[in-house]
């Protein structure tokens, strides 16, 4: 197996054409911990570089904030982007889904509630990442019954929201608030709450796939065939539960049913 490079810095690749690929792909990437980290590990990019890898390629990372990653590898940097809505707009041929994100609602387990539905939310203050109104289903009809709602970027900030009691909820995939939440504990009392509270997550919303982009299509199809290869033999459950049982004690049994 080769060893992979993980940088944040694009190299330039030459591929040639007929049948010969790049030995190295360089991959944009969405800084989302603990999906995908600044040094190019995490659960998604965990899942792609080893797809990558079966297929005989070494991965490149270009991690950036997440939207920029797309608008870069428009601008023509790059052989592939990761974390792509299936069916968005995007240059080159978009693969089949290969990891699944799972929305819901964090919130305190002093709390008492166990919320199911949107509906359930009615009347409590509620935030969520920005953007979310038009994509979550059903958020953008909801809204209007929180007692208040506010979108916003700064994930650290939502946290310290939800602890110093200032909202009620977090609307987000449950994984990447859960991370956010213990690098608050993590920090101790600099963080400037008290991150030790308990967390509970709901999944109120179906799993959101993502699918990639490659410039070229032949590496699409041959992703395809490498992520069923490696998904027919436990590798991608292994990885998904992994880091899934990194966050447990806040996600319990309500992530993508895991």
């Amino acid at each position: 197996m080769k060893f992979l490079t993980a940088t944040v810095s694009a190299i330039a690749l030459t591929i040639s054409t007929g049948a010969a690929v790049a030995d190295t792909v360089t991959i944009l990437a969405a800084d989302l911990p603990p999906m995908v980290y600044s040094d190019g590990s995490g659960r998604e990019a965990e899942i792609v570089t080893q797809v990558m890898q079966h297929c005989g390629h070494d991965v490149n990372y270009v991690v950036q904030p997440f939207t920029r990653h797309w608008a870069t590898y428009e601008g023509g940097t790059g052989d592939a982007v990761m974390t792509v809505p299936l069916g968005m707009p995007m240059d080159g041929a978009q693969s089949a889904p290969y990891i699944a994100y799972q929305n819901g609602v964090s919130y305190l387990a002093s709390i008492g509630s166990d919320f199911g539905a949107l509906d359930d939310l009615a009347g409590l203050s509620i935030a969520a990442f920005e953007g979310a109104s038009g994509i979550l289903p059903g958020l953008s009809d909801a809204q209007g019954s929180f007692g208040s709602y506010r979108e916003m970027a700064d994930q650290e900030t939502q946290s310290k929201l939800l602890f110093g009691g200032r909202v009620d909820g977090i609307l987000g995939d449950g994984m990447l608030f859960a991370a956010y939440a213990a690098s608050l504990r993590d920090a101790g009392s600099s963080a400037g709450v008290d991150a030790s509270q308990q967390l509970e997550f709901r999944a109120i919303f179906e799993p959101s796939n993502y699918a990639m982009n490659f410039r070229d299509p032949d590496m699409s199809v041959a992703f395809d065939r490498c992520f069923s290869e490696l998904e027919a033999n436990g590798t991608i459950a292994a990885i998904n539960t992994k880091w899934i049982d990194k966050y447990r004690d806040t996600l319990a049994d309500n992530y993508l049913s895991m």
